[in-house]
C-alpha cells in the first residue's frame, strides 16, 4: 500500500514538476521589464499607483504564463516540438500532459488575465472621466490575450509567418511600457516611445535568439519565422541591429529625458550584450546560441530595474 501512495505521490510530483516547466517561469523577468520600465517613466514625476503597480505585473503574469503554454501546446500539435527541435524539451513534448489537459489551463489563464487585467482598469479609471480610453485599454487587454494564444495555435498562427517578431515589439515594447505608464498618470508623453522601443528591441532580440538556434528545425516544420525567411547569416546581423538600436534608443531616451546621472547606469548591462554579440558572432552552431537567451533576457531585465531603482535615488 505504501509503495502504491508513495508512486502517487511521486507521479503527482512530476506532473507538477512538468507544468512548473510549461510555464517556463524563467521568461517572466523580461515580461516584467515592460512593467518596471513604464512604472519608472511617470514615477520620475510622482505620478505613481503601488496597486497599479502591482496588478500590472500580476495580469503581466497571467498573459506571459499564457503565451508560454499556447506555445507549448500550438508547437507540439503542428508538430514542431519533435527530437529534432535544439532547445529544452517542451512538456507536451514530453507525453506527461494531454492536449485536453493544456486547453484547460489556457482557459484558466486566460480567465485569470481577463480578471487581473480588469481589476487594473478599474483601479486605473475609477476616479477618471476618460472613459473611452477604458474601453481602448479593455480592447488592447484583450488583443494581449488573444495574441498569446494565436501565437502558435489556430489554422493561421503569425509565429509561423514571420510576424512574431514585430507582435513581441509591440506587446512587450510599445504597448506594454507605454500602457503601463499612461494607467499610473492617465497622460501620455511621445518621449515615451524610446525606452519602449528598447524594451520590445531587446525582447525582439530575444525572440531572434530562440529562432537562429531553431531555424533548421522550423523550416523543416514550415514554421516561418524572419530567421527561415532571411537565413541564418543574415539572422545575426538582424540580431546586432536589434541590439544596437535597443542602445541608440535608451542613450537618446535618457539624452532628452534626465538630468540624473545615476540614470546612465542602465546603459551598463549593454556591455554583457556586447559580449553576446561577439559569441553570435564566432558561432556558426544553433545549440551553442541557446545560454545566450537568458543572458539577453536577464540584461533587459537589469536594464528594467536600473531605471526603476533610480528613480528612488
Amino acid at each position: 500500500m505504501k509503495d502504491n501512495e508513495q508512486a502517487e505521490l511521486d507521479q503527482t510530483s512530476g506532473k507538477v514538476k512538468v507544468w512548473i516547466s510549461a510555464m517556463r517561469l524563467r521568461t517572466l523577468p523580461l515580461a516584467f521589464s515592460c512593467v518596471f520600465t513604464g512604472s519608472a517613466i511617470n514615477w520620475q514625476y510622482n505620478a505613481h499607483s503601488w496597486i497599479i503597480f502591482t496588478l500590472s505585473l500580476l495580469t503581466t503574469l497571467f498573459l506571459q504564463i499564457l503565451s508560454n503554454l499556447a506555445n507549448d501546446y500550438g508547437d507540439h500539435i503542428k508538430g514542431t516540438d519533435n527530437k529534432e527541435r535544439v532547445g529544452p524539451t517542451r512538456a507536451m513534448q514530453t507525453g506527461v500532459l494531454s492536449a485536453f489537459s493544456m486547453q484547460k489551463a489556457l482557459i484558466v489563464f486566460s480567465a485569470l488575465a481577463l480578471i487581473s487585467g480588469l481589476s487594473l482598469l478599474y483601479v486605473a479609471f475609477q476616479d477618471s472621466n476618460q472613459m473611452s480610453f477604458a474601453l481602448l485599454f479593455l480592447l488592447v487587454g484583450l488583443s494581449a490575450i488573444a495574441a498569446a494564444i494565436k501565437y502558435t495555435i489556430g489554422k493561421n498562427p503569425y509565429g509561423y509567418r514571420g510576424l512574431g517578431d514585430l507582435f513581441v515589439f509591440l506587446f512587450f515594447g510599445l504597448v506594454g511600457v507605454c500602457g503601463t505608464a499612461y494607467l499610473h498618470s492617465t497622460t501620455f508623453d511621445l518621449m515615451w516611445l524610446l525606452p519602449s522601443a528598447t524594451i520590445g528591441l531587446l525582447s525582439s532580440a530575444v525572440l531572434n535568439l530562440n529562432n537562429l538556434r531553431d531555424h533548421i528545425n522550423d523550416a523543416a516544420s514550415s514554421k516561418i519565422t524572419v530567421v527561415v525567411k532571411i537565413g541564418f547569416d543574415k539572422g545575426k546581423s538582424y540580431q546586432y541591429l536589434l541590439m544596437f538600436f535597443a542602445f541608440v534608443t535608451l542613450l537618446i531616451s535618457l539624452t532628452l529625458t534626465t538630468s540624473e546621472y545615476l540614470e546612465y547606469l542602465a546603459l551598463l548591462p549593454f556591455i554583457l550584450l556586447l559580449g553576446v554579440a561577439n559569441t553570435v558572432r564566432k558561432n556558426n552552431e544553433p545549440a551553442k546560441l541557446d545560454p545566450l537567451l537568458k543572458k539577453v533576457a536577464l540584461s533587459t531585465f537589469l536594464i528594467s530595474c536600473i531605471l526603476f531603482i533610480t528613480t528612488f535615488i
